[in-house]
């Protein structure tokens, strides 16, 4: 089966997913996938097409090393990528949206899935900004054109929250949920405990390519307030945006509180909190849902408070299984690009009707 993929923003997490697809050809080719891709297109480092399939992973090592994919200024805009894949020859073809937040809007994240669906292509992103400002829209527009939009990596990484209740908790009604779903804010809050400076734990995570490319996202706490956004959209219909969620980050003054809950015994997180207050029932008007995002001082044996560096994790309350936590003990950008190639198999299962052999 071909696969035929157009990658919308090449920064670390798209290039580190054309990696992983090199490094798991033994996997596809088992399976009888051949993913190509046709298509490159960023904001930074120009654009590119080759309908025969281009070198990826070539262009990913130019990228990384100060080079481009193509012309700059972008030969090619989204728009003209997306009406080419519609055109090939091809049994599957995938939009994959790594473009950065936009945290005001969502754009250009939102109209390139938008535009992909209706060009009858799936789309898998690690984008938060379409679910946080968009969901329940770009969910009916993937019906309408029967097409899926899978997000998997807009949260925790490659931990599969979402699919979690999606495919395994049928009937299930989740009334709330609580987590550190930060990466950056929790390492330097890790980092401060132990007294070094905000400035260096920060510098890391941006080396890393872990932090958001505007690291005010993630310290200001708008990153988490997406995800937030993002899961209250998903599984509380809550109709939302990252703007309603009242938020607080943190900063080089958070030290001293971080040191000082450690000497009580306690550990200072950054908390994503929602909890349905109303339901819907026999209106239109989405649930009433409180959601916050906040240093928290937890006692040590909360499971958030236990998470150190990179670790996230997220706890639901549920109607019927009561409370699950999820823990993502190491987060990185090869959990995020996962999180693409899980969507992705999960696109070509379907489409073959043998998702379970697929993922066995």
């Amino acid at each position: 089966m071909r696969v035929a993929l157009l990658l919308l923003g090449f920064g670390h997490v798209g290039r580190r997913f054309v990696h992983l697809l090199e490094e798991q050809r033994a996997v596809l080719d088992a399976a009888g996938v051949t993913p190509v891709v046709v298509g490159i297109a960023t904001g930074r480092h120009g654009s590119v097409c080759l309908d025969a399939g281009l070198d990826a992973a070539r262009l990913a090592r130019e990228v990384a090393g100060g080079g481009a994919v193509g012309p700059t200024p972008s030969a090619h805009t989204a728009d003209q990528l997306i009406a080419r894949l519609a055109a090939l020859d091809a049994e599957v073809r995938v939009v994959v949206e790594t473009t950065p937040l936009v945290i005001e809007s969502g754009e250009p994240a939102i109209s390139h899935v938008r535009q992909a669906l209706r060009a009858g292509a799936h789309v898998v992103s690690a984008n938060k900004g379409p679910v946080a400002h968009a969901y329940d829209d770009l969910a009916a527009e993937a019906q309408r054109a029967g097409r899926e939009f899978l997000f998997e990596g807009a949260v925790m990484d490659g931990i599969p929250v979402f699919n979690l209740v999606r495919e395994t908790m049928p009937g299930v009604t989740v009334l709330g949920f609580r987590g550190v779903v930060n990466s950056t804010t929790n390492h330097i809050l890790t980092a401060m405990e132990q007294g070094e400076p905000f400035a260096s734990a920060l510098a890391r995570m941006q080396a890393a390519g872990v932090a958001e490319a505007d690291p005010s996202l993630d310290v200001d706490g708008w990153d988490a307030a997406a995800k937030v956004a993002a899961m209250a959209n998903v599984w509380m219909g809550a109709g939302i945006t990252p703007q309603a969620v009242a938020r607080t980050g943190i900063g080089p003054a958070d030290a001293g509180w971080a040191r000082e809950a450690v000497a009580r015994g306690h550990h200072l997180k950054l908390v994503a909190y929602g909890q349905r207050r109303r339901e819907a029932f026999s209106t239109k008007k989405p649930p009433d849902v409180f959601v916050t995002v906040g240093l928290e001082e937890l006692e040590a044996d909360d499971p958030l408070a236990q998470l150190d560096g990179q670790a996230n994790a997220l706890e639901l309350h549920t109607d019927l299984l009561g409370r699950v936590v999820i823990t993502q003990r190491d987060g990185g950008l090869e959990k995020t690009a996962y999180a693409l190639f899980s969507d992705l198999m999960r696109i070509v299962g379907q489409e073959r009707k043998d998702v379970g052999r697929l993922f066995r």
